[in-house]
């Protein structure tokens, strides 16, 4: 059987880079298109429905946050955020309204590639798998329809969060190393990235709660056991 080949949209209004990151997605075998502008990006990912967006954060008119969280409110979409800022602030604004993971310009292509496809790959990974609901506490996750509830309220999470939360929450108590983290939801297997997993653990607890994910300094992350409730583990 053939595979369908993958859509990407690229919104980026500064056409050299714009341009560069087209043709080098087409050459790995993606299809690709490109729009300069936020509300050009949201018609098109009105129409074409792409399996991933890669989106600059400073666009004219309609921004890059603000095309995030359309994306992510009218139709779920893995979201690549590129951005010439690297403070943890925008960072951590990028990835609350919905971005999957972020790349500082200037990058690699051979890095934007690599994101895309570890991107992809987890979240065809997600649909394949077959696991049970998630209880910690208040917060209810499940991978069937990847919905999380916190106390009866819907909480979007993006693709990577949801992965990240699992991980932990399969597991309450032990502590997980950033580099197994990383490895474990991103597929990284060379120990880089160590900020993209705070920046995603900072997300998660503004999102579900301060208390969920316990810091272990020097080491890494554990979900915590909320005291008083019983916690279910997938099996």
């Amino acid at each position: 059987m053939v595979q369908r080949r993958r859509s990407i949209l690229v919104i980026e209004d500064e056409e050299p880079i714009a341009e560069a990151v087209a043709a080098r997605l087409r050459s790995e075998g993606f299809d690709v298109t490109v729009a300069a502008d936020g509300a050009g990006g949201l018609a098109l990912a009105d129409r074409l429905r792409p399996d991933l967006v890669v989106l600059d954060l400073m666009l004219p008119g309609i921004d890059g946050l603000e095309v995030c969280r359309r994306l992510q409110r009218d139709q779920p979409v893995p979201v690549l955020m590129l951005t010439a800022r690297d403070s943890e602030t925008d960072l951590l604004v990028g990835l609350a309204v919905g971005a999957d993971d972020y790349l500082t310009k200037p990058f690699s292509p051979r890095e934007l590639v690599a994101r895309i496809r570890t991107i992809l790959r987890r979240v065809d990974r997600a649909s394949e798998q077959t696991q049970r609901p998630l209880r910690l506490g208040e917060v209810e996750a499940d991978p069937a329809t990847r919905r999380v509830c916190r106390a009866g309220h819907t909480v979007h999470l993006t693709p990577t969060e949801f992965d990240l939360l699992y991980v932990l929450g399969s597991r309450p108590g032990t502590v997980f190393t950033r580099e197994r983290l990383l490895a474990e939801v991103w597929g990284y297997r060379d120990g880089s990235g160590a900020r993209t997993v705070d920046s995603h653990i900072r997300a998660l607890r503004n999102k579900l709660g301060a208390g969920l994910i316990r810091t272990v300094h020097g080491v890494g992350y554990a979900a915590e056991r909320p005291p008083g409730t019983r916690d279910e583990e997938p099996g």
